[in-house]
C-alpha cells in the first residue's frame, strides 16, 4: 500500500489536478476565505482619529504591538476589526493543552476519543471569548488615553470597541473551521499565515529601495537572499525530520490460520513544540520594551532604565535571554503535547513492543529517553533560525521583516498544505482506480 502511494504521488500532475473537482472547490473556498479576512483588516474601528494613532504606533511598533501586528496581518497598525485576530484562540488552546495534562477531569476527557474533543473545543471557545473580552476592553482603556485618538472618549466608546474586537475574533475563529471543514489546511494557520505573507511585498521593497538610494549594498542584498533561501532549505529539513522507532506485533491466530506479526513505527518529530517557543521567547522579551514605550513620561529609576536598554531589540543580553527562553519552551511544551507513559500504555494496549524493550515502563523510558535527545537537537536549530535574523538586523539594520518565528509559521504551513493537497489528489486517483476496476469487472461479468 505505502509503495503504491508513493507511486501515485510521483505521477501527480496537472491532469490529474484539473480533474479533481472536489479539490479545486476546496482551494476557491480558501481563497475566498482569505480575501474576506485581508478586506476585514482594513476596516477601522468606529471612533478612531487614523493619524493620531498611526503616530502613537510607531513609537510602539518595536514591541509586542509590532509582533502581534505581523501575526495580524497589519490590522494592529489600522487598528481594523479584526485587531485582535486569532491570538486570543490560539492563547486559549495553548492554555487548555496545558490544563488538559493538570486536570484529572480534562485529561479523561482528553481520553474520550472524539466525543471528549467536542467537549474541549467547546472549553476553548469560551476560553477565547473570555480573553478577547479582557484584551479588547484593555485595548479601549488603553486608545482612550492616547492624546487626540479617541474622538469621543466614555463608556459607549468602550463598549462599541469591545463588542467589534470580541465580534471580529470570534468570526476569525469561525472563519478558520469552515476553511478546515470546506478548504484545504488547517484554518487558524492559514489566517496567520496570510497575515505575515501580506506584508512580505511591502518589506521586499523597502529593501530594495535602501538598496537604490545607496543605504544598503548589493552585495549585502544578495548575502540576504542567499542567507534567506538557506535558512527555508534549513527549516524543510528539520520540520520533515523524524525518528522513526520500530515497533512490532506479535503473531496471531484467527482460526486454523497463523498470521505473520506486523511492523510499523512510531515517528517522534525532531520539533515537536513547532512554533510555540519563539512565540513565547519573543511576546515575554517584548514586554519589557512595549512597558518602556508607554511610561516615557514618567520618571524611570535608573536601574530600571539600564536593564530595558539591556534588553533592547538587538543587545546581547537579549541574545542570551531568547535563547534561552526558546530552549526552555521547546521542552517544556513537548512534554505538555507528548506523554510517553500513554504511549507506552496504548503499544501495549494494542500488543505492540518495542524490540529490546519490555512494554510499559521499560518502553516508556526509553521513549522518553529519544525523545528528550532529539528535542535538544530540536531547540538548537530554533535557536540558530531565530537569532541568524537578529545578528542580521542587529550588525547591518537591515529591516528584516520575515524573522525566525514568521519563517517558521509561513514555511510550516506552506508544507502541511501541500500535504493535503496532494492527499486530496492521491484519493482522488485511487477512487478513479477503484471505478475503473468495478467497470472491468462488470463488463466481464457480462
Amino acid at each position: 500500500m505505502a509503495s503504491a502511494a508513493e507511486q501515485l504521488a510521483s505521477n501527480l500532475n496537472f491532469s490529474a489536478f484539473a480533474k479533481a473537482e472536489d479539490l479545486k472547490k476546496r482551494i476557491w473556498f480558501t481563497i475566498g476565505a482569505l480575501l474576506v479576512y485581508r478586506l476585514g483588516t482594513y476596516i477601522p474601528l468606529p471612533g478612531i482619529n487614523p493619524d493620531a494613532f498611526a503616530q502613537a504606533f510607531s513609537s510602539q511598533s518595536k514591541g509586542v504591538l509590532g509582533m502581534f501586528n505581523m501575526f495580524a496581518g497589519g490590522a494592529v497598525q489600522r487598528m481594523a476589526i479584526f485587531a485582535l485576530g486569532i491570538m486570543p484562540y490560539i492563547s486559549a488552546s495553548i492554555i487548555m493543552q496545558l490544563m488538559t495534562s493538570v486536570i484529572p477531569s480534562l485529561e479523561a476527557l482528553k481520553k474520550e476519543g472524539e466525543q471528549g474533543r467536542k467537549v474541549i473545543n467547546q472549553y476553548t471557545r469560551y476560553g477565547t471569548v473570555l480573553l478577547a473580552l479582557v484584551q479588547a476592553y484593555g485595548i479601549s482603556v488603553g486608545l482612550e488615553g492616547g492624546h487626540g485618538i479617541v474622538n469621543d472618549p466614555g463608556m459607549f466608546f468602550r463598549l462599541s470597541t469591545v463588542v467589534t474586537l470580541v465580534g471580529g475574533t470570534m468570526f476569525l475563529m469561525w472563519l478558520g473551521e469552515q476553511i478546515t471543514a470546506r478548504g484545504i489546511g488547517n484554518g487558524i494557520s492559514l489566517i496567520i499565515f496570510s497575515g505575515i505573507v501580506a506584508g512580505l511585498p511591502r518589506a521586499i521593497s523597502g529593501t530594495l529601495e535602501l538598496g537604490r538610494t545607496g543605504a544598503l549594498s548589493t552585495g549585502l542584498i544578495l548575502a540576504i537572499i542567499v542567507l534567506a533561501i538557506v535558512v527555508i532549505a534549513l527549516i524543510v529539513f528539520f520540520e520533515r525530520a523524524q525518528r522513526r522507532l520500530l515497533i512490532q506485533y506479535p503473531k496471531r491466530q484467527v482460526g486454523n490460520r497463523m498470521f505473520q506479526g506486523d511492523t510499523s513505527h512510531l515517528p517522534l518529530k525532531l520539533n515537536t513544540s513547532g512554533v510555540i517557543p519563539p512565540i513565547f521567547a519573543s511576546s515575554l522579551l517584548l514586554l519589557p520594551a512595549t512597558v518602556a514605550g508607554f511610561s516615557q513620561t514618567t520618571n524611570m529609576p535608573a536601574w530600571a532604565s539600564t536593564v530595558l536598554a539591556s534588553l533592547g531589540h538587538g543587545q546581547p543580553l537579549y541574545m542570551l535571554f531568547y535563547a534561552a527562553m526558546i530552549v526552555f519552551f521547546a521542552f517544556f511544551y513537548t512534554a505538555i503535547v507528548f506523554n510517553p507513559k500513554d504511549t507506552a500504555d496504548q503499544l501495549k494496549k494494542h500488543s505492540g513492543f518495542i524490540p529490546g524493550y519490555r512494554p510499559g515502563e521499560r518502553t516508556a523510558d526509553y521513549i522518553d529517553y529519544v525523545l528528550t535527545r532529539i528535542t535538544v537537537v530540536g531547540a538548537i536549530y530554533l535557536v540558530l533560525v531565530c537569532l541568524l535574523p537578529e545578528f542580521l538586523i542587529s550588525a547591518t539594520g537591515v529591516p528584516f521583516y520575515l524573522g525566525g518565528t514568521s519563517l517558521l509559521i509561513v514555511v510550516s504551513v506552506t508544507l502541511d498544505t501541500v500535504a493535503q493537497i496532494q492527499g486530496h489528489l492521491i484519493a482522488h486517483q485511487y477512487e478513479g482506480l477503484i471505478k475503473k476496476s468495478k467497470l472491468r469487472g462488470g463488463k466481464k461479468a457480462r
